[in-house]
C-alpha cells in the first residue's frame, strides 16, 4: 500500500515556473509507472505526463517542450518541472503511481497562473 503527497503548488505569473513534488510512503519499484494529472474547473481530469520504471517519458501535446517529469527512486519522489506557464495551466495537479496491482493517487496541489 502506498500513500502519495504532492507539494510545490502555488500562484505564479504567466511565463513563470514551478516544480511539483510527489513523495511516496514506500519504495518505488522498477515496474511502477509514475504520472501527473490535472483537473481544471469544469473539466475532466487529464493526463499531463508519465514516466515508467525504465525512465521512458510521455507528455500531453499541450505541455511538450514546457514541462519535464522526472523521478528519484532513492528519495521515493517524482517531480514535474513546469516552465513557461500559461493561464490555461491553472488546475489542481495530482500525482499517480501505478504498480502491478492498482493505482494510487495523491490529494492534489493547486497551481494558479495569473497576473
Amino acid at each position: 500500500q502506498v500513500q502519495l503527497v504532492e507539494s510545490g503548488g502555488g500562484l505564479v505569473q504567466p511565463g513563470g515556473s514551478l516544480r511539483l513534488s510527489c513523495a511516496a510512503s514506500r519504495s518505488i519499484f522498477s515496474f511502477a509507472t509514475l504520472g501527473w494529472y490535472r483537473q481544471a474547473p469544469g473539466k475532466q481530469r487529464e493526463l499531463v505526463a508519465t514516466i515508467t520504471g525504465g525512465f521512458s517519458t510521455n507528455y500531453a501535446d499541450s505541455v511538450k517542450g514546457r514541462f519535464t517529469i522526472s523521478r528519484d527512486n532513492s528519495k521515493r519522489t517524482s517531480y514535474l518541472q513546469m516552465n513557461s506557464l500559461k493561464p490555461e495551466d491553472t488546475a489542481v495537479y495530482y500525482c499517480n503511481l501505478q504498480d502491478s496491482n492498482r493505482g494510487y493517487w495523491g490529494q492534489g496541489t493547486q497551481v494558479t497562473v495569473s497576473s
